[in-house]
């Protein structure tokens, strides 16, 4: 009986032995023949520019190899990311600036566009709730030209600029931060035309951020809303003199009239012959 157990554990032990061949042997072949590229030996952010002691190698499946990996990891330093990676993320060269840029928020600006900061606080930054890799839109409340002087329905709010990309909230660039942070500055990243649209915005008024949905790319056309259409008053109309001026009466003109026609009054006839008649006591004159 004691045989048979031992013959039995045996047996077992033999089984699980060729099972772990088995499946070592059934994962080599799926990973095929193996390479070493560079990855991320610890947290490497926004703009951070690679040392050596931030890159080790490691073994890679050859047929899932990143495009743009790096076999070596002296081409590597001094490079700087253009992304937060994380520790074990492949480096490669999709994420990377231009080889001779330096570190900093500058190398994450894309070419062509410009970086703008612009003063907020709790309200104006949407509680925090802006942070880098957000999208917003940039409203301006400000007075309208032109009217009387003493109009206070003269304000108007207005977004001026929609879809903008936040590079950074005070001195912080980090795009995986998901906790609202209350900053008293925001870094935008705009066209040269939408940054002069800008500064001219904070000129004349005060701004506001609107937060949006990351993925909606569709701009909406708006006028702006004035404080009459708020209250939904109708716009003061102008005075009599001064419509009268603006719009003067229309004189209408019309065609001269015709001359009233001649009238031709017939001449008495001139009486003939008469002669009176007497009848009785009565007398009549008689013509012919």
């Amino acid at each position: 009986m004691r045989s048979r157990g031992m013959l039995m554990l045996v047996i077992a032990l033999v089984a699980g032995l060729a099972a772990v061949v088995l499946a070592t042997r059934w994962m080599q072949q799926q990973g095929g023949e193996k390479g070493r590229i560079a990855v991320a030996n610890a947290e490497i952010e926004l703009g951070g520019r690679i040392s050596p002691e931030m890159v080790r190698m490691v073994d890679w499946p050859q047929g899932s190899v990143p495009a743009g990996a790096f076999t070596e990891a002296s081409k590597l330093e001094g490079r700087v990311v253009t992304v937060a990676l994380q520790r074990g993320e492949p480096l490669i060269e999709s994420r990377l600036a231009p080889i001779g840029t330096k570190g900093g928020l500058s190398a994450v600006v894309p070419e062509g566009k410009r970086a703008m900061t612009v003063r907020v606080n709790d309200v104006v930054g949407v509680a925090g709730f802006a942070l880098p890799g957000n999208y917003v839109d940039v409203m301006v409340n400000t007075q309208e030209d032109g009217g009387q002087r003493n109009e206070r329905d003269r304000t108007i709010s207005k977004i001026v600029l929609e879809r903008i990309l936040v590079l950074a909230v005070a001195q912080e660039a980090d795009r995986d931060s998901t906790k609202p942070k209350v900053v008293n500055a925001v870094t935008l990243e705009l066209s040269p035309m939408q940054a002069e649209m800008l500064d001219l915005a904070r000129s004349v008024g005060t701004l506001s951020l609107v937060l949006r949905n990351q993925t909606d790319p569709n701009a909406v056309a708006t006028a702006g809303i004035t404080k009459s259409e708020l209250l939904g008053q109708a716009r003061p109309q102008p005075e009599p003199a001064k419509a009268a001026a603006a719009n003067p009466p229309k004189v209408r003109r019309t065609a001269p009239r015709a001359p009233a026609p001649t009238v031709v009054v017939a001449a008495p006839v001139a009486p003939g012959n008469c002669v009176e008649v007497i009848r009785g006591l009565s007398k009549v004159n008689e013509c012919f």
